[in-house]
């Protein structure tokens, strides 16, 4: 039976490419929770998460996202998140105003509906001088900035973000930030990878040491400094310590 209290449940979850890249892995989120999931280069973030999206079949395990299973009932599912990649995915001879209609339309989003919150996703990340240009003339932080807004049109309840801040300047960083703390204030379940570990500190309400794709630790970083056994250290000591030993891999 699936918890529908839960934003996410994630058991078992296991894939194997020759080598095991995800092996086992436990996960729940509650609604309004912001996790981080951490791990060096090879530990299998980026493949744990294209299987929670339903993008990549597990060899093993489930995955529900606020009660719906994403290989049982996929449309289900996908209807209710968002999954935005670490290299942005655009149709690069459509404007930003034509993608956003064109996604909306993709999630049946009625089109006064889609118009208002084009508008409104465009004014708050600084697209709106840019509507009507084509996009393959863009920046990577625009483009990033782009596949976000189309990520958000059809208002998710569960966001999957894998290093969501490549290519951003500082001031666009600070505006998706903020952006994505408020949509966690309203209730929705966000889960990201990320290598820079001050962001993750600085944004997350848990956080998940992955490694061999294994989940070494979770919470907190008090839990995290607990489970290294340090009484104090910043994110970065914990994160060091954790995966000490870990052999560097491509990652996937």
């Amino acid at each position: 039976m699936m918890d529908r209290n839960a934003a996410l449940v994630v058991r078992g979850l296991t894939k194997s490419f020759g080598r095991n890249i995800v092996a086992g892995l436990d996960l729940r989120l509650q609604p309004g929770e912001f996790y981080a999931l951490l791990g060096p280069n090879g530990a299998g973030k980026t493949t744990s998460l294209r299987m929670i999206a339903g993008l990549l079949r597990p060899d093993a395990g489930s995955v529900s996202v606020f009660g719906r299973d994403v290989w049982a009932d996929p449309i289900a599912a996908k209807s209710i998140m968002a999954w935005l990649p670490d290299e942005p995915l655009l149709y690069d001879r459509l404007s930003p105003m034509e993608y956003l209609e064109y996604v909306a339309g993709l999630w049946r989003v009625p089109p006064r509906d889609a118009r208002v919150r084009a508008e409104a996703l465009m004014e708050t990340l600084g697209l709106w001088p840019h509507r009507h240009e084509r996009c393959e003339g863009f920046s990577r932080g625009m483009k990033q900035k782009t596949v976000l807004a189309g990520a958000l049109i059809h208002e998710p309840k569960f966001l999957l973000l894998d290093e969501p801040f490549t290519g951003l300047d500082a001031a666009s960083a600070r505006l998706v930030k903020e952006m994505l703390q408020r949509r966690a204030a309203a209730g929705a379940a966000l889960i990201l990878t990320t290598h820079s570990l001050e962001v993750a500190e600085r944004l997350a309400t848990r956080i998940g040491i992955l490694a061999g794709g294994q989940l070494l630790a979770e919470g907190d970083l008090t839990a995290l400094q607990l489970r290294a056994g340090v009484s104090a250290g910043s994110l970065e000591d914990v994160f060091l310590r954790l995966t000490a030993g870990e052999k560097k891999a491509a990652a996937f």
